[in-house]
This record gives C-alpha cells, sequence and structure tokens, in this order.
C-alpha cells in the first residue's frame, strides 16, 4: 500500500530534491506542511522532522474528478519526507491502491498507474545518490 525509500539526504535536502522532482514530472506542489513547525504553532512540542508535500497533475486530476467526484477526499497525492531512527525516509500512498476504495475504481485504474508511475519516478530521483 505504502512506497517507501531511504534518502541519504537532509529532509530539508531531500524536499528541495522532491520538489525539483516533481515540476520535472510535469507535477505540481500545491502546498507544504512542516509538521514540527505546525505542532510548534499549536502549542503542541513535536521533536521529529515531517515534511509533507501535497502534489498534483491537474489533467489527471481533472480526468479523475470526472468519472468520480468522491475521489476529492483522496486528493492531491501526498510525500511524505521524515527522519527515524537516524535515517531520512520518503514515503506516499500507492495510488492504485488508494483509489480501490471508489466505486468507478475499475474506470480509475488506467488514470491511477499513470499517476503512480510518476509519483514513484518523482521519489526515485529525488532518493538517488
Amino acid at each position: 500500500m505504502l512506497y517507501i525509500r531511504e534518502s541519504a539526504r537532509s529532509v530539508q535536502d531531500t524536499v528541495a530534491r522532491l520538489q525539483q522532482s516533481v515540476e520535472e514530472h510535469r507535477f505540481g506542489v500545491l502546498g507544504q506542511i512542516d509538521m514540527k513547525a505546525k505542532m510548534a504553532d499549536k502549542g503542541v512540542p513535536f521533536e521529529h522532522e515531517c515534511v509533507i508535500l501535497e502534489v498534483c497533475n491537474p489533467q489527471q486530476a481533472k480526468q479523475l474528478l470526472e468519472r468520480d467526484l468522491a475521489v476529492s477526499t483522496s486528493l492531491p497525492c501526498r510525500i511524505s519526507v521524515y527522519r527515524k531512527a537516524g535515517s531520512v525516509t520518503v514515503a506516499t500512498v500507492k495510488p492504485t491502491k488508494l483509489l480501490e476504495m471508489y466505486d468507478a475504481a475499475e474506470d480509475l485504474k488506467p488514470v491511477a498507474e499513470d499517476v503512480e508511475r510518476t509519483l514513484l519516478a518523482i521519489i526515485n530521483a529525488a532518493c538517488e545518490a
């Protein structure tokens, strides 16, 4: 269900490489959430580095939404970068698995497979040495 890769870089360097890879693959970063900073803003101490990128390809999102507006509950795609036990991890939920929850899953499958291939390529490029 999850696609997970390790990065030899810091969280911030990995996020920067992801942003570049997202653009190179014709996706866009819609938002970035720094969970440590967000929790601190709310007065909640949180010691872990964790940054979430919300990414999307508008043409593919449109195809999915036109088939089933309920898919909007799963958009945009998210890529998480976090430090755990001294190493940096990059993870995402595979779109093909996520979209199995929807009534139009069979109709959505080709687009989900294409999105998934691109997401994995984005992550793999960012995690290369």
